[in-house]
């Protein structure tokens, strides 16, 4: 394949508009759930967590709300939105089954309902991190999933590749190839750890499942709309189709191996957490590749590639994620790991891969598209959009720094074999000022859906004819 581009105007009869509204209003719903679960959560960690006392609120049910809301509620909700408005431009190829499409819609949702039901009123969840979800819930994620592979991603791909004989634009071969890694992942995460296969043996499944959620799901899918996003913005071809191959493959390669990193130390045969470090740092290199396609292609639109806020919110997420996965390089390595095992500079890590860059990808592509969606020239209002990216991007890398910095000094009381109320005293400042920007946060947030409502309800004019970025051949 070379590197040719030409933009095509598609029928918007391929595109549902109507379900792609809803799975993207779903999922910002969830997301202020979880926003308000996780800065709930942190004001324990100051002694002002409002809900003591109330066992349906306590705070290890708040938790796995907050996480699962970010992960499944928002993030997967998102996500599959956006791929149902991606696919049908880049393959000319509907879903398969439009009634199969909102069954999805539906169930997935109920889904989210009914495991928070669980978590908070019933105190039921499994004992694997980012695989808290009920045991009785289990089955019927998997089969949504596959529900929603076969109809809004698989269905159209192969379509479109037997019947016209084309090779695929790359954002296709992420979105294929995530959906194949997740039902594999969920299942071996949460069903052979729980049924079949116990002690550290199971751990070591549960660390694949805990990283290739965000490695083998969330990252070919963002990469994925990145890859689609840019180039149609911009007006400009992806600087290199084979470098965004390469990327690709190598993550295919690398990224199943990085799980036990987060069980360094432990019971799990160390020739596997061995592995899992240089598999982790041999990724981080693959990262480069990516993030250097990325960076050129905005080269090739000038001050538009800075001045443009959908891509904005993806220069933030680029960074944020030059800069976690450049972290995780570090704290892979047994001689950081000592330090900074089980420390808040863990917790900074995942906000800063799950916010900073998976979230600021939806927030940067629903920026572009959320208008047209409902046939509006523009937002209601383009300043509370500038006000919600500096508030979040702000709050973010401070909620970042300041989780980084307490996890140093904890690691290094610990090391000296203080006493834990030591730690604890010496932390409190940078649990203030998490929930400080946490509080900043929830107000960028706020304007961003204050915006989308507005923009919904608000009357305007038709938006132009979207286009989609042709297939590279």
């Amino acid at each position: 394949m070379g590197n040719t581009y030409s933009i095509d105007t598609v029928s918007a009869g391929h595109v549902n508009y109507a379900r792609v509204r809803l799975w993207l209003a779903t999922s910002f719903f969830w997301f202020a759930a979880a926003l308000l679960a996780g800065y709930a959560y942190s004001l324990q960690f100051i002694r002002n967590y409002p809900f003591a006392g109330i066992e349906w609120l306590s705070p290890g049910r708040v938790r796995v709300t907050h996480t699962s809301g970010v992960a499944f509620g928002f993030l997967v909700t998102a996500t599959i939105g956006l791929m149902e408005y991606v696919i049908p431009k880049l393959t000319n190829r509907p879903v398969l089954s439009q009634k199969v499409g909102w069954l999805a819609l539906i169930v997935w949702n109920l889904i989210i309902l009914t495991t928070v039901i669980g978590y908070l009123f019933f105190g039921q969840m499994q004992a694997i991190e980012w695989g808290e979800t009920p045991t009785w819930i289990d089955p019927v994620v998997l089969l949504a999933l596959a529900i929603v592979a076969v109809n809004n991603v698989l269905g159209p791909i192969l379509k479109f590749s037997l019947e016209s004989g084309r090779g695929l634009y790359v954002s296709l071969w992420y979105f294929t190839a995530a959906f194949v890694w997740t039902a594999i992942n969920y299942f071996v995460g949460n069903f052979l750890p729980q049924y079949w296969v116990p002690g550290s043996a199971g751990a070591s499944l549960t660390s694949m499942y805990i990283h290739d959620l965000v490695g083998l799901y969330v990252t070919p899918v963002g990469w994925g709309l990145m890859y689609y996003l840019v180039p149609v913005v911009l007006q400009k071809p992806i600087f290199s189709h084979k470098v965004s191959l390469l990327g690709f493959w190598a993550l295919a390669f690398l990224y199943p191996l990085n799980g036990a990193h987060h069980y360094l130390f432990s019971p799990i045969p160390m020739w596997v957490q061995s592995l899992s470090i240089v598999s982790s740092v041999g990724v981080h290199l693959v990262v480069y590749t990516v993030i250097y396609n990325f960076l050129q292609t905005l080269r090739q639109g000038g001050t538009d590639s800075y001045t443009k806020l959908p891509l904005r919110w993806f220069v933030a997420g680029a960074i944020s994620y030059l800069l976690t996965c450049m972290q995780c390089a570090l704290h892979v390595t047994l001689t950081v790991q000592e330090h900074v095992h089980f420390t808040d500079w863990v917790v900074g890590h995942a906000h800063f891969v799950m916010f900073g860059t998976f979230s600021f990808f939806v927030f940067g592509f629903v920026t572009y598209l959320w208008p047209r969606l409902w046939g509006k020239s523009g937002w209601w209002s383009d300043s509370l959009n500038h006000w919600a990216f500096w508030m979040m991007a702000i709050g973010n890398f401070v909620m970042w720094t300041s989780l980084m910095i307490g996890g140093l000094i904890q690691g290094a009381s610990w090391m000296a074999l203080e006493p834990f109320t030591k730690s604890i005293t010496a932390s409190e400042p940078y649990w203030v000022t998490r929930s400080i920007t946490g509080v900043g946060i929830l107000l960028g947030y706020s304007f961003f859906a204050v915006n989308l409502y507005k923009t919904a309800t608000t009357r305007g004019e038709k938006a132009p004819a979207m286009a989609r970025p042709a297939l590279a051949m």
